[in-house]
């Protein structure tokens, strides 16, 4: 009997494609959107599935896994980040959970570039200036932006797309890199004239622009919070393309009001959809709709990845990009 499996959401196509290749039998939510976890739940009771293709706006508690059965083996995570599964209940079910990382390292990386680049030269606020027919010809004090080039970047988090952040601002722009992780990294300080810092509070008054790369956890929440924002010049930028809850909207609100910072670019949001209002009437703030690694190349390196993962562990082989076993 062929292997069964549900994908919440609309992927693209060489993704299925591989899994109708395996010979799996598959059924494809038709919302156009995000399903709730009531209708999540519901899909999953109607049949019998061996897998689940799950997307980061899943997410996916005990409850889930309950509706989804005993026969199910797998949940495989379009993302690189699997803060939307309860892994506990995973390990508690013999469920495992994969994800898709790598494949969004170069993309996520330019994205938070281009963040970079767009926030310190006002390129938003400038379009939206000229296309309100503002503009009325050169002037030598008009809307006045930063450099990027020869600034020193903070990098919170040195993972993959962390350091190839850093590998675009020393060889693209000379940029001086400082750096904080949990763990030191001598060969990359060697090849890109880092420097390390043990502790983001001696890294913050330092940098011109601060990057973050790191997981959501409940020690991130909030890392960049009303003390933090005070720690940073009143020059500097924060980007953030790794997840919303991670930094405080309310204190990065009142930074940007007061000053304490010059901008700020957020591809991801805090209570995602929703984004705080007061916010978005900020010139002093760039913000995009969470699609950092929103390419063609990318999504479907995604869908590929995510498929192959489901391949391997309905087959009885270890997926690729296991992050949870499982356990009995």
């Amino acid at each position: 009997m062929a292997n069964k499996v549900f994908v919440t959401r609309k992927i693209p196509d060489s993704g299925i494609a591989l899994l109708k290749a395996a010979g799996f039998e598959l059924v494809v939510s038709e919302k156009d959107g995000v399903l709730t976890k009531d209708e999540l739940m519901g899909a999953l009771k109607k049949e019998k599935y061996d897998g689940v293709l799950c997307l980061l706006t899943d997410h996916i508690d005990d409850e889930v896994f309950n509706a989804a059965g005993k026969q199910c083996k797998i949940f495989a995570n379009y993302a690189v980040g699997f803060d939307n599964i309860d892994l506990k209940a995973a390990r508690t079910r013999n469920i495992m959970v994969t994800n898709t990382p790598g494949v969004l390292t170069e993309t996520v990386a330019e994205h938070t570039f281009a963040l970079m680049l767009a926030i310190a030269h006002r390129v938003a606020e400038a379009d939206r200036f000229t296309r309100a027919g503002k503009y009325k010809g050169w002037g030598p004090m008009l809307l006045l932006g930063s450099d990027v080039f020869g600034k020193t970047l903070g990098i919170i988090g040195l993972g993959r797309i962390g350091a190839r952040v850093a590998h675009h601002a020393v060889r693209g722009f000379d940029m001086k890199v400082l750096y904080y992780d949990v763990q030191r990294n001598e060969n990359f300080e060697r090849e890109y004239g880092a420097a390390y810092r043990d502790r983001i509070e001696t890294l913050l008054p330092d940098a011109d622009f601060v990057s973050i790369h790191v997981p959501l956890l409940e020690s991130t929440k909030h890392l960049m919070n009303d003390l933090r924002f005070g720690m940073m010049r009143n020059t500097a930028y924060l980007i953030n393309t790794s997840r919303g809850p991670i930094v405080d909207e309310q204190a990065l609100l009142r930074a940007l009001r007061a000053g304490t910072i010059k901008g700020a670019a957020l591809d991801v949001f805090e209570n995602e959809p929703a984004i705080e209002p007061l916010l978005l009437e900020l010139d002093s703030i760039l913000l995009t709709p969470h699609i950092a690694s929103g390419t063609i190349e990318t999504r479907e390196k995604m869908a590929r990845l995510a498929a192959n993962n489901l391949i391997e562990a309905l087959a009885g082989r270890v997926p690729p990009n296991i992050v949870q076993a499982g356990s009995s």
